[in-house]
């Protein structure tokens, strides 16, 4: 027997997610991470008897945000657990679906200084250097790589670049980041002759034929997708040495400290970055300063 109340909740939750979609062109995985959040509930309160999300207090919600700790859930994922059901009361309160914000007195966790993994100039050239270009799937791979850190794209940017958003005169792609939002950016000469290289050749070679729009394609005639490069990356990072936890997004970590090392504005990282708050982009300067204590340490003759 279909449970009714179940079936309410779950037109709420989709509800919630398309007024997301249509009012702020949110990405497909944030959305998964707010259903997925509100599910949560719904299957806790299910188990233990909990009011629906219209009745709930914010007693209910302290005893659930204590089951999520109590299953090992980090201070992170329990900050965007309380931005997800903030999120989702405001839009209820807004609908005059409720009349009191029960999301009200609950506080966030407290976070610890969270500061990227960044690899140095050096493994990064050394990344670079590691696909086998007189391949096609290894030039291209290494076209993928220049781009990544030429640019500081988001991995789902980079793979979602159309081949028109590219100008190779000017030197810039045009990129749709978050929230459908777009903006130019740059990339030097070096990212600009491996993009040719690719294009006049390379491109077609993996297509056999095939027609795509995507600029990054893979040998089934279709766009590259985030499991595959995130999976090449940890290869190539194996093959050339580099130790620790590898990702697309270290990459881009990497992209934004080296500029901010070699002096560039953090207005100006902001902005290539995608970044709607300049306080997300200076978690580099803290990168950046702390490298420079580690230098001063090492080599000062008084440090």
């Amino acid at each position: 027997m279909v449970d009714k109340s179940q079936i309410a909740e779950e037109l709420l939750i989709q509800e919630f997610l398309d007024s997301l979609l249509l009012e702020q062109g949110l990405s497909k995985n944030t959305l998964q991470a707010y259903q997925r959040d509100l599910r949560n509930y719904t299957q806790w309160a299910q188990k233990n008897q909990a009011p629906d999300f219209l009745q709930l207090n914010s007693t209910h919600l302290h005893d659930f945000i204590a089951n999520r700790i109590d299953l090992g859930n980090k201070p992170r994922s329990i900050a965007r657990l309380i931005s997800s059901l903030r999120r989702f009361y405001k839009f209820l309160l807004r609908a005059g679906r409720i009349d009191q914000d029960p999301c009200e007195g609950i506080d966030m966790p407290k976070l610890g200084q969270y500061l990227p993994v960044v690899l140095s100039e050096q493994d990064v050239e050394k990344l670079l250097h590691a696909p086998d270009t007189s391949d096609a799937l290894g030039f291209r791979d290494r076209v993928m790589l220049e781009l990544l850190y030429a640019t500081g794209l988001r991995v789902s940017e980079l793979i979602n670049l159309p081949l028109l958003s590219v100008n190779l005169d000017q030197g810039i792609i045009i990129v749709i980041g978050k929230g459908n939002k777009q903006r130019l950016v740059p990339f030097g000469e070096q990212a600009q002759q491996w993009i040719e290289d690719y294009l006049s050749t390379v491109r077609a070679t993996i297509l056999n034929g095939r027609q795509n729009r995507m600029l990054f394609v893979t040998c089934r005639g279709k766009p590259m997708t985030r499991q595959a490069f995130w999976y090449r990356i940890k290869k190539y990072a194996h093959q050339a040495g580099i130790q620790g936890q590898i990702s697309p997004h270290v990459i881009r970590h990497a992209f934004a400290t080296h500029l901010i090392n070699h002096g560039a504005d953090l207005r100006v990282v902001q902005m290539l970055l995608g970044h709607a708050d300049l306080s997300t982009t200076q978690i580099y300067t803290h990168v950046a300063r702390q490298r420079l204590q580690q230098l001063h340490a090492r080599h000062h003759p008084r440090a």
